[in-house]
């Protein structure tokens, strides 16, 4: 049986066979070549991300021609509600549940109007102590970043909400251990309550902490809760949400030998080590985006028409769609 990611190569690469081979890598499928990189996002915000990207100095991945980028994905998937507050109010109440938010700017677009939906978020201030003199942080490199970012109010609350996106990725061997002293002369004091997120009465270390995707979602986790913790953007709550295809069961995968104790659902698991478990919150992309294509008005309609062509994935039952 083909894994999730083999399938999603084989379908991507058939999508990108219509753009014609001159526009695609020598004995790469699946890449394009460097000037065709802008048709890796969908064409209703292909020349906006363009822009965006461009005002605020944010980084492409390294991969951003390849067509299973969770960056891209995450930008085709989630750029165009950036001026569509209405249906992401929708789309953040289905991730969370509760009353249905009013939603905030998170910062202005390049025409000066509000955008919904910031990229690459990093946090304003350095709450990681990761940049220094000679290495300033930069959004898509260099620090850590959410995907997305979100902020909304609701009950009187305003919540900041970080978005981290996944496609195909899963993990396995640990990260590499050349920079562990780095890190855990920088995460150390601001990983453990009551200094930070995750709880103190496990035994657990810094170390334990150093496999994929358990380092990213404690760097993740740490500046939620530093940024909550100094209420940036006024924020009252700042929570993490992930979202990854039902699918890609590989993802979940528990690498950490030491935290396999704690179970076999890598989200289960982190939920169990935070001090508010309600802080971070898993959904798939088919429970949150099926729905919302299904009754995509017309304006959305290309939109709703190049994802489901594009990412086969979300065309699936309603009663498959799960969490």
């Amino acid at each position: 049986m083909e894994t999730f990611e083999a399938v999603q190569r084989r379908q991507q690469s058939q999508f990108f066979a219509e753009l014609g081979s001159e526009a695609l890598m020598p004995g790469w499928p699946y890449r394009l070549v460097d000037e065709r990189r802008p048709f890796n996002v969908a064409p209703t915000v292909r020349e906006e991300s363009k822009t965006y990207f461009e005002k605020h100095g944010i980084q492409w991945h390294r991969h951003a021609n390849h067509a299973l980028s969770s960056q891209v994905c995450c930008v085709n998937f989630l750029m165009p509600l950036a001026r569509r507050p209405e249906s992401l109010a929708a789309l953040v109440q289905a991730a969370i549940g509760g009353q249905r938010p009013t939603m905030l700017p998170v910062e202005d677009g390049v025409d000066g109007t509000p955008r919904y939906v910031g990229f690459e978020w990093i946090g304003i201030a350095d709450h990681l102590s990761e940049g220094s003199s000679s290495r300033a942080r930069t959004r898509g490199a260099n620090a850590t970043a959410a995907d997305a970012a979100v902020r909304f109010e609701r009950g009187g609350i305003i919540e900041t909400l970080l978005i981290e996106w996944k496609y195909t990725e899963h993990y396995g061997a640990p990260i590499s251990k050349s920079g562990n002293a780095t890190r855990t002369k920088r995460y150390s004091d601001i990983a453990f309550w009551p200094h930070g997120p995750i709880r103190s009465d496990l035994d657990l270390t810094l170390d334990d902490f150093y496999y994929e995707p358990f380092y990213q979602l404690l760097r993740q986790q740490m500046l939620a809760f530093h940024m909550q913790k100094m209420k940036e953007q006024g924020a009252d709550r700042v929570s993490v949400l992930h979202i990854s295809p039902a699918g890609n069961k590989a993802l979940r995968k528990v690498t950490s030998p030491t935290l396999r104790r704690f179970g076999e659902d890598v989200f289960a698991v982190w939920k169990r080590l935070l001090v508010d478990p309600t802080s971070f919150v898993s959904c798939s992309t088919e429970s949150l985006f099926g729905p919302l294509l299904d009754k995509a008005a017309d304006d959305d309609a290309e939109w709703a028409r190049y994802l489901k062509r594009r990412y086969a994935f979300l065309e699936i039952p309603d009663t498959d769609r799960k969490k």
